[in-house]
């Protein structure tokens, strides 16, 4: 680890004892906000999320084990397919269209082995992303399973930290319509995120 993301490492995590640390790491990169960035869903360029400043699934969870290592913690991608028109969110029309037109998608998260057990570790959804209703792992213990942003269709399944390479899919011209409008989408949520719900 080199560059920015070692100044960060060493920011989040000096002076901590191993579970704060551990959960420092884990809520400077969730509070990245939520954006699907293709070219940064690689081994080697994962760490632009730091100075992007936005990032998806795949490029927080490479940095996520990349700082975990370094505390010392065994890691294991761990991915699930999805489908985004399930997603429990209120697209817009067009959105919604572009989302049933994607076939099968697939959601990259960590099991982190803590105190013997391969724990669940999601830093996918910043914490803007709360007031549309989606799952954002606040508060978590260090310990304790986090939640899913999604609905898994099938079955989990787990990959060495060296087969990273292989977790990267090309996106077609329908998929990058996708990401183009849903990134979109969220950029007018952050600036304008909707209100309570009327009575």
């Amino acid at each position: 680890m080199k560059g920015i993301a070692a100044e960060r490492f060493k920011q989040w995590t000096a002076g901590r004892d191993a579970l704060t640390a551990r959960v420092a790491v884990f809520e400077n990169i969730r509070d990245i906000p939520y954006a699907i960035v293709p070219e940064l869903n690689d081994a080697r360029r994962y760490a632009e999320v730091l100075t992007l400043g936005k990032g998806s699934c795949t490029p927080k969870h490479f940095l996520l084990c990349s700082m975990y290592q370094q505390l010392g913690l065994s890691v294991l991608y761990a991915v699930y397919p999805f489908r985004w028109d399930e997603v429990e969110v209120s697209y817009p029309p067009g959105l919604r269209r572009l989302a049933e037109a994607l076939s099968l998608s697939y959601h990259l998260a960590c099991r982190v082995e803590i105190e013997g057990r391969l724990v669940l570790v999601d830093a996918t959804l910043d914490p803007t992303l709360e007031k549309m209703g989606l799952a954002v792992n606040r508060d978590w213990d260090g310990l304790s399973d986090t939640q899913l942003p999604m609905h898994p269709t099938g079955e989990e399944e787990l990959y060495h930290p060296s087969e990273a390479a292989s977790l990267r899919a090309q996106p077609d011209e329908t998929r990058l319509a996708f990401y183009d409008a849903l990134n979109r989408w969220l950029e007018e949520l952050r600036l304008h995120p909707p209100g309570p719900p009327s009575a």
